[in-house]
């Protein structure tokens, strides 16, 4: 049934997402929240047994152990998974409800990007504070890292495209065709500090 006359004229307009949007939401989202389980599950291990060893803890860089028992793994005052636990469950419920045919007011599409950008944020922080403060990588928080770098970029794209976001036109044609290449300088960019960090240890 289409609705028509002044009713339709002030109806809100809402905005869908395509299927490649809708399934890089479910994907990233749930590995994300895997790593999160898993990081979860370790840190209660470690609480139990101080001398516990997670099982990603695989050398002196490589090490969730070293990760696990820094300061800044409870930035908030308690694990950060546990708040990757919850974020990313909501990312994969979007994206669920995107692949089934829903459509989301303005609001809701910039309060989905602007906790984006908050997440893209902190993961930010915390591969600064693990490269040059805790001088550890974790590869389960390598992996949350990417995830949410790919599902901030890729909201921000459709936003911005839908123009939910004000840009202007050369930027929206850009992130028409090239939306890929936002998240790919990125995460080449983290894993450039990554290897230049630790060139040393890489090439011994």
């Amino acid at each position: 049934m289409t609705t028509t006359g002044a009713g339709a004229d002030t109806a809100p307009r809402t905005y869908g997402g395509s299927r490649a949007l809708a399934l890089l939401l479910v994907i990233t989202g749930a590995a994300a929240l895997l790593a999160a389980w898993v990081i979860t599950i370790d840190k209660f291990k470690l609480l139990e047994d101080p001398n516990f060893t997670p099982g990603c803890s695989l050398n002196p860089v490589v090490s969730c152990g070293n990760i696990m028992k820094s300061e800044q793994a409870s930035a908030f005052g308690f694990p950060n998974p546990m708040l990757g636990l919850v974020a990313y469950g909501i990312v994969i419920c979007v994206g669920m409800s995107l692949l089934a045919g829903a459509r989301f007011a303005r609001w809701y599409w910039l309060t989905l990007n602007a906790g984006m950008l908050f997440g893209v944020g902190f993961c930010a922080w915390l591969t600064y504070q693990s490269l040059y403060n805790i001088n550890s990588l974790c590869l389960w928080c390598c992996l949350a890292w990417v995830c949410t770098i790919l599902m901030f970029w890729y909201v921000t794209s459709h936003n911005i495209r839908q123009g939910m976001l004000p840009a202007p036109g050369w930027l929206r044609g850009f992130l028409d065709e090239f939306t890929w290449v936002l998240p790919a300088l990125h995460i080449g960019i983290i894993g450039m500090l990554i290897l230049t960090r630790w060139w040393d240890f890489w090439t011994s």
